[in-house]
């Protein structure tokens, strides 16, 4: 009898610490600030629609900002972090470097939410849903967004310099890039549909308007009179020329009309295994709408910290 007890006994234990596990690892949820924080998804949403009325360019910063988060080393805030002592962060790296903003906006937000719900809402939380409100402010489509990221303590200067895809990639390279994350060509080609709003700097498109072939001459024509051969390299120009702050399907068709503005983005429609799919986004809006959503979905679900890992810090600067 002695021996059964025991065995019973172990037995609890076991249990107890499977169970402790699996809410060290908890997924994330739809509902994860309903009791915590409920007034966070309303302080978001009010924040970005506050910023995108300032500036709509914001919009597809704040969309960039949790791209260019979730790709390097998953959804976890590095990206916010500043410089330090201790700390190398990744806003000097190339594809980041006089490119990426929005930050002022994140601590605006993130002050409110500190008031609302001191240290709950994470940074990491704060980007995935910003990102999702400024797509939809701009006429995109919603999509939910499962929360309960927690953010990181470190940043990788070298992950990003490695892990987010260049304006210069082929398409065999783009498709590569992204399988590296678990993307499907399909997923990529829809992703890279976020480039229907924002704008980029002359220096990387440079190259595509002056020397390559698969442009249209008139757009190219245009786009040299504010990207000289020489110098000019911080000038913007939209990457949807058609409608540069409307989330709509106009980057799709541009393509098709060899008018895309960066090298990688004319390479999903260069005579390739994406172009069938790129016809399909520029003659469905509600196909892209939904493909774009789903990819936004699955890549918030990037190696997110969570349970008791990571932090929630009280600046999206630096760790608490």
């Amino acid at each position: 009898m002695a021996s059964s007890s025991s065995s019973c006994s172990s037995f609890t234990v076991i249990c107890c610490l499977l169970l402790f596990t699996a809410m060290a690892s908890a997924q994330l949820t739809a509902n994860f600030y309903s009791q915590t924080c409920p007034t966070a998804m309303s302080i978001i949403r009010g924040g970005v629609s506050t910023a995108i009325a300032r500036e709509r360019r914001m919009g597809a910063s704040l969309l960039r900002l949790h791209f260019h988060d979730c790709f390097v080393n998953g959804c976890d805030a590095s990206v916010l972090l500043d410089d330090s002592a201790t700390i190398t962060g990744e806003k000097t790296a190339g594809p980041n470097v006089n490119s990426i903003r929005g930050f002022e906006v994140v601590d605006t937000i993130k002050s409110q939410l500190e008031s609302s719900c001191p240290g709950v809402v994470s940074c990491a939380d704060l980007l995935a849903v910003a990102a999702r409100d400024a797509t939809v402010q701009l006429g995109g489509q919603t999509w939910n967004v499962v929360l309960g990221r927690r953010d990181s303590t470190t940043a990788s200067l070298s992950a990003a310099n490695t892990d987010l895809p260049s304006p210069f990639l082929n398409l065999p390279q783009l498709i590569s890039e992204f399988a590296n994350k678990g993307f499907s060509a399909q997923e990529m080609v829809a992703l890279t549909g976020a480039h229907e709003i924002g704008q980029a700097r002359c220096g990387v498109f440079k190259e595509r308007i002056y020397n390559e072939t698969n442009i249209d001459p008139s757009f190219a024509l245009a786009m040299q009179r504010n990207c000289p051969r020489t110098g000019g390299d911080a000038n913007l120009a939209p990457l949807d020329s058609t409608t540069p702050t409307v989330f709509d399907n106009a980057f799709f068709r541009n393509l098709v009309n060899r008018r895309g503005l960066l090298h990688s983005d004319q390479q999903i429609y260069s005579g390739g295994s994406t172009n069938a799919q790129v016809d399909r986004y520029r003659l469905n809006s509600a196909a892209f709408f939904r493909d774009f959503a789903n990819a936004m979905v699955k890549m918030g679900n990037l190696s997110p910290l969570t349970g008791t890992n990571g932090q929630i810090r009280t600046n999206c600067r630096r760790p608490n």
